[in-house]
């Protein structure tokens, strides 16, 4: 398709584009360090005349992994009916076809998965259980990792908690935020995940749980500052290169983030929390790159849906935020990030089967005049908050020509 194909060729560039300018600052003060080696043998005394020793020149070690996170994958009523076959099996082809190429080209690809795997009867709002077919269509697309924590963790119970565990285990899809006991929880959490000799911990946390009571011995992590500061110094303890916390909370169909968000991320830093992407409103709230002491942190308050039926107004999309993390000899930075907006077309205003979620650059010319209307709208209301509310990040530049 060429849609993947001119995909392919702008992430080729934009990798080559991203090692060049990762790699001008590593060479010059491998340049310097040099420098200043063959100085300080020319001064010591050691050498000794008309020696023909040199100092060799030694690259830094240099390690590097790109991240990109999604919204919350959400599975209503409509989608389940949309997927089902005649046969009665789940088929989710082509709904995410079009960011598949996005998200498999980073190194590690991670989203929330907002429903259970209870087994049937499926259903949608207000307790969600999807089909497993819903999983694996999230794996094949490339997600390499999916949080179970938010406040849909205990719609099926415990049921629900312990089979999604299982299908996650069975498929091959590394998970956190939800355990089976504390034994479990102990064994596994905080996450960790490796890419290029970069420790990456992943911590993940609910507001709550729909006032539905979490059953013994289930464990869903709650957002509790005492058990956070334990979790925290833990993760220190395993030696990560960069920390990221993974919250769900704020306010539903709010475009800002409350006071309890901003103060947490405020406390999350504080503590030694490196990054911070979270989700839960079912629409964006602004992105932003904070320096502290010299280094930059990214804070994503929320990321949207990434699918879903909701239909009020800003739900219909999401964003997905990308990161580079560069280590070498003096520790682990973030060397770049942007963001990309995406679009849900839903077959009552398609026609088509399915759902599909759409890129923000794709064909104007593949979408009816519906779809084209309520794309652009989302985009311009998406694009006028982050142009007010954003700091230190920018839109990707994606063109796609058919």
């Amino acid at each position: 398709m060429a849609f993947h194909s001119l995909f392919r060729n702008f992430a080729a560039q934009k990798r080559k584009d991203m090692k060049i300018h990762n790699f001008n600052w590593l060479r010059l003060r491998a340049a310097s360090l040099v420098a200043i080696a063959m100085t300080a043998c020319c001064c010591t005394g050691n050498a000794q005349s008309g020696s023909s020793e040199a100092v060799a020149e030694q690259e830094p070690e240099y390690h590097q992994v790109r991240l990109i996170f999604g919204g919350d994958l959400m599975q209503h009523e409509p989608q389940i009916k949309a997927a089902r076959q005649a046969d009665g099996t789940y088929d989710y082809s082509g709904v995410f076809d079009y960011m598949a190429p996005i998200i498999k080209d980073a190194d590690i690809a991670i989203a929330n998965f907002e429903v259970t795997l209870g087994g049937p009867p499926y259903k949608g709002y207000p307790q969600f259980c999807a089909p497993d077919a819903y999983l694996q269509a999230a794996i094949d697309c490339g997600f390499d990792v999916l949080t179970t924590c938010n406040n849909h963790s205990v719609d099926t119970r415990g049921r629900g908690i312990d089979r999604t565990i299982t299908m996650m285990d069975s498929l091959g899809v590394r998970h956190l935020g939800t355990y089976r006991n504390q034994a479990e929880r102990d064994k596994l959490y905080p996450f960790i995940i490796e890419h290029d000799n970069i420790r990456i911990c992943l911590l993940n946390y609910t507001y709550g749980t729909n006032g539905i009571p979490v059953p013994s011995p289930y464990i869903v992590n709650l957002i509790d500052t005492a058990v956070i500061a334990k979790d925290i110094e833990k993760a220190k303890a395993m030696n990560p290169d960069v920390i990221i916390a993974l919250p769900h909370w704020g306010d539903e169909y709010v475009l800002l983030p409350n006071k309890g968000q901003r103060d947490l991320a405020d406390w999350m830093f504080a503590r030694g929390v490196d990054h911070i992407i979270g989700g839960h409103p079912h629409v964006v709230e602004p992105i932003e790159v904070r320096e502290i002491n010299g280094e930059k942190h990214l804070l994503a308050y929320s990321l949207g849906n990434f699918v879903s039926n909701q239909s009020r107004p800003n739900t219909d999309g999401g964003t997905m935020v990308r990161m580079t993390l560069v280590k070498d000899q003096n520790g682990t930075y973030l060397t770049d990030c942007g963001y990309n907006l995406y679009w849900v077309s839903r077959p009552v205003t398609s026609g088509l089967r399915n759902y599909r979620v759409l890129p923000s650059s794709y064909p104007d010319e593949k979408l009816n005049a519906t779809e084209r209307a309520k794309r652009d709208n989302y985009l311009r209301n998406t694009r006028a908050l982050f142009a007010k509310h954003n700091k230190g990040i920018k839109e990707d530049s994606l063109q796609i020509k058919d």
